[in-house]
């Protein structure tokens, strides 16, 4: 970041004065005005340093050429993602920030499988929105940049941040389009951000706050708000008995918390008999790892666990938003894996909704046991699809870090629109093998019909996990989403702050979008 004035002192005079600190108190208006946020490209027409963008150039032209003829004094061109802060230039907008884009002409990576320009667009905003927000200015109008929805998300993500249970937060800051006709673009954009936020907001509060009742009634309560084309309906645990969710049941059992299967139905659809989307995502809300206990250092991070639930039931609400035309069914199996006197224990047997049993040889590979009651359930829907998501092994974590989610599926239909997804919303995903190679590693077990971790434990653990699962699936487009490696953000994704990254809401989002889409059209 740097500074420039409206002052006749150019920029680098000051800096040679030293008076930089005391004209930046000078030229600083007070707390509680307006700001705004402005983009522009490295290079320009007859060899300019930057090009602004329609918004920055109606708006330099209506102050003279002001804005360019500081920007070029106050050092050099701005590189993507950096920024230049002016107080002054404008009695509307006392404070101006303006960011660098990168290239005008950036567009789809192959090499990088995602959009640079609208990655370049959300990322240039936040840092934007960000710093205004450390200037304590409520109120900022943000440069669509050509793409209002992508601004619109750089805006809200990059905004958000956990602070509920401090008593010192950051000023809340209210954005919105500068000059712009794209407010539709703009509001879906708000909305995908959104969606995001609520599953970061979960995954970042502590367990103790989200327990599974909570945690229902917490989405329940966004969805009904939401729209009036929803039912959410919270099954207890007589229910889950009365549907022998044996797998589901050994792993809540080992906590004093009741556990909860949240069952979410959105229909957008006109079409009563359309086949459902079905997401499924895994809701442990905390995870010690059972009598297989986990580490002492970074337990606390096992709060997210239910990353997958988050992710999915965002998701779910954000579609509701958006009047998508389709027909969404979301499933949850909500608990805790803790430890007591009922917890499983290594080399017990239990059995799951379709019948079949599972020795349990390490307690702390519970998520698989969860979902593959949840799977068995989805079948009775007659879905067309079905997606889980969880965060479901550190193997994942270790194969492809925080760079993309990784995605098993036995679908190469799934699979193409998936990646399209992700590469619209820069929210990357990853396809990792199912092979009968994992399969074999699962079936065979000394005690039951499956082992709910791999004959080789250490070897492409992602891998045996999706194998295990697969063996709860029946339809023949169905994708595994192991998002164990984006599960936080340190600080890789530059638009996200450093905690719960609530990913691939948004990418989930905008698969459900395209086959609305699709669908219209058949």
């Amino acid at each position: 970041m740097s500074l420039a004035f409206c002052g006749k002192v150019p920029h680098w005079s000051l800096l040679r004065t030293g008076l930089t600190g005391n004209l930046l108190r000078f030229y600083r208006p007070i707390s509680g005005s307006k700001g705004l946020v402005l983009g522009v490209y490295e290079g320009g027409k007859d060899g300019e340093a930057f090009q602004f963008t329609k918004a920055g150039q109606v708006f330099d032209s209506s102050i003279s050429g002001r804005l360019k003829e500081l920007l070029t004094i106050s050092g050099p061109a701005l590189k993507k993602g950096r920024s230049r802060v002016f107080y002054g230039l404008h009695q509307d907008f006392p404070h101006i920030v303006v960011v660098g884009l990168g290239d005008k002409n950036a567009g789809v990576n192959s090499l990088e499988q995602y959009d640079e320009g609208k990655e370049n667009i959300r990322a240039a905003i936040a840092v934007g929105c960000r710093q205004l927000q450390d200037l304590e200015v409520p109120h900022v109008e943000v440069d669509p940049c050509g793409d209002a929805h992508c601004a619109a998300e750089g805006s809200v993500l990059g905004l958000f941040e956990y602070n509920e249970l401090k008593k010192k937060k950051k000023i809340a800051v209210t954005v919105k389009p500068h000059g712009s006709l794209e407010d539709e673009a703009w509001q879906r954009g708000v909305m995908y951000a959104e969606g995001q936020n609520l599953a970061r907001h979960l995954m970042e509060a502590p367990a103790n706050y989200v327990t599974p009742a909570s945690f229902a009634e917490i989405i329940q309560e966004a969805i009904y708000s939401t729209s009036d084309k929803v039912e959410v309906h919270i099954r207890p645990k007589s229910w889950i008995e009365e549907q022998q969710m044996g797998a589901f049941l050994s792993v809540a059992k080992g906590s004093d918390e009741e556990p909860v299967f949240l069952e979410i139905h959105y229909n957008g659809s006109t079409v009563s008999s359309e086949s459902p989307l079905i997401f499924v995502g895994k809701g442990i809300t905390f995870d010690s790892g059972g009598i297989s206990i986990k580490p002492s250092s970074g337990m606390d991070a096992m709060r997210a666990d239910m990353g997958g639930a988050a992710t999915i039931c965002s998701a779910i609400r954000t579609a509701a938003s958006l009047k998508l035309p389709l027909h969404i069914i979301g499933l949850a199996p909500l608990c805790e894996n803790m430890v007591n006197g009922r917890a499983n224990k290594p080399g017990d047997v239990v059995r799951a909704k379709n019948d079949k049993t599972i020795q349990v040889d390490n307690t702390d590979a519970e998520g698989r046991l969860i979902l593959a009651d949840a799977l068995c359930y989805a079948h009775n829907f007659n879905p067309k699809v079905i997606v889980n998501a969880a965060t479901l092994t550190g193997a994942m974590d270790v194969a492809l870090g925080s760079a993309a989610t990784g995605v098993f599926t036995n679908s190469d239909w799934l699979w193409d629109h998936l990646k399209k997804a992700s590469i619209v919303t820069g929210d990357r995903v990853w396809r990792m093998p199912l092979f009968q190679h994992y399969t074999r590693q699962v079936t065979e077990s000394q005690l039951a019909d499956l082992n709910n971790i791999g004959k080789y434990s250490r070897s492409g653990g992602a891998c045996t996990a999706a194998a295990f699962l697969r063996e709860f699936v029946t339809v023949p487009h169905w994708a595994h989403l192991d998002i164990a490696g984006v599960m936080s953000n340190k600080d890789e994704i530059p638009y996200l702050r450093k905690g719960m990254a609530g990913r691939p809401t948004r990418t989930l989002v905008e698969f459900a979008d395209s086959l609305s889409q699709e669908r219209q059209k058949s």
